[in-house]
């Protein structure tokens, strides 16, 4: 019988636990989080207002109610806590399923400012994530420039403009609501350093920037027309032909004069956040720039500044170290083929990958299914050679020798039921707890 820890409980390891016990009879799956809470990005990555995204939770925790997977958050896995040798020595196979936990910087001078970020930051925030810095992000802003044009850009600026009518159904945990309810940010500046046919945004996500109540999106005619490719979009992919449609539409539309403004800009490179009152960040110097011809851009040497007291960079994930496995530097992975970690280029027995930190931070969730499959698909192949070493006993019982706490999916039912209860008492649905020690206790209750 093979028993195999998957590192991570987000939708790449969920689905690597899904294609084990679907493909194998009698395999055993020991699901393994550092937080007590399952489902990775999907809880703590989609956007409060994403409701029909969020809902896929109802899917990942299927699988791990599986009579054959077991879940078991609150286990660091590294240097701090579970090495990766006793791992291996725990379980048949280990497979890592840890995504990608570092952001990309601008590089540039000033991004340290007070009141820079990175939108990895502040949808920790939004999201309640345990680790999550202290709510600081609005604080005097009342402008705002988002620097990237992906999804994860729009989600971040969405947020900042909404109120809290539409928040308050939602699971934002209270104290960002609260904040965010009294923002007195009016302006946000969402910049791509390309054209709009070069942004990686969808169109539903763009699309839902026009139906923000009391907001209006403001498109530069000028700077669409930069982009040689809008004018006659024809040759473009549909996804690309859509939302330069929907971006002309904005750009032709009359300016309302709501209260809050989204400004979507193209064609400006970051090249330095200004400091301005009490030091925080005041503005952001962006140098114009054009199309060099090769789906790239080159700077023209005009610049522009962007006044703002908040800034989010939001221009990609990077894959982070975990002591004890090899890691190539240069693309944030660790070195792999079909799943399978390789040291020093050989495939390491028991070893293996699937998610972001195999691929990198690229596709959506559903492009985690087939990625985990064949990293499964390698696993047992592997198998017969596997599980033919004899374990020490039941994984669960030495790791709580080795001092470590799980917490099993009893306590992750408490956790739910705490979190119920919580937006109960405050007149609103769930509500998600906001810190370690809350939900250390309401697991504590399982």
């Amino acid at each position: 019988m093979l028993r195999v820890a998957v590192v991570g409980s987000g939708p790449s390891g969920v689905y690597t636990a899904q294609s084990l016990v679907q493909q194998d009879p009698e395999v055993l799956v020991d699901v393994l989080d550092r937080l007590p809470c399952p489902y990775g990005l999907v809880r703590y990555g989609v956007a409060p207002d994403h409701e029909k995204i969020k809902s896929l939770q109802q899917n990942l925790r299927t699988v791990l109610e599986h009579e054959r997977v077991r879940f078991l958050g609150g286990v660091r896995v590294g240097a701090d806590g579970v090495s990766v040798d006793r791992l291996r020595e725990l379980y048949h196979a280990v497979v890592y399923c840890v995504g990608a936990a570092a952001d990309r910087r601008l590089g540039v001078p000033g991004e340290d400012l007070p009141g820079s970020f990175s939108a990895t930051e502040f949808v920790a925030w939004y999201s309640a994530h345990p680790d999550a810095a202290a709510d600081g992000f609005v604080a005097g802003a009342r402008s705002a420039v988002v620097v990237g044009m992906g999804n994860v850009a729009v989600d971040v600026t969405r947020i900042l403009a909404r109120g809290a009518a539409e928040l308050s159904p939602t699971d934002i945990p209270q104290a960002a609501l609260t904040t965010l309810a009294a923002s007195e940010v009016t302006d946000i500046h969402m910049v791509g350093r390309r054209g709009p046919t070069q942004a990686r945004f969808t169109t539903k996500e763009l699309r839902e920037l026009g139906t923000l109540p009391d907001t209006d999106v403001l498109v530069d005619e000028a700077e669409l027309a930069l982009d040689p490719a809008c004018a006659d979009p024809s040759a473009l992919p549909a996804a690309h032909r859509r939302n330069i449609e929907v971006l002309r539409g904005w750009a032709a539309g009359p300016r309302r004069g709501l209260r809050r403004r989204i400004h979507l800009r193209f064609f400006l490179r970051p090249g330095e956040l200004l400091a301005g009152e009490g030091g925080r960040v005041g503005a952001v110097r962006f140098e114009r720039t054009a199309p060099d011809g090769h789906g790239g851009v080159t700077g023209t040497g005009r610049f522009e500044e962007i006044g703002a007291q908040l800034v989010l960079r939001s221009v990609g994930y990077r894959g982070v170290p975990l002591e004890g496995l090899p890691f190539d530097a240069e693309r944030g992975t660790v070195p792999q083929l079909a799943g399978r970690v390789l040291r020093a280029g050989t495939p390491s027995r028991g070893e293996y990958v699937a998610g972001w930190i195999k691929r990198g931070p690229t596709g959506v969730i559903g492009t985690n299914r087939p990625c985990a499959k064949e990293t499964v698909t390698s696993l047992l192949a592997d198998s017969p050679a596997l599980a033919r070493r004899e374990l020490p006993g039941d994984p669960l019982t030495l790791l709580r020798q080795a001092g470590a706490e799980p917490v099993g999916w009893a306590g992750w039912l408490a956790i739910e039921r705490a979190e119920a209860a919580w937006g109960a008492s405050l007149g609103r649905g769930v509500v998600k707890l906001p810190d370690w020690s809350a939900l250390r206790s309401a697991a504590g209750r399982g």
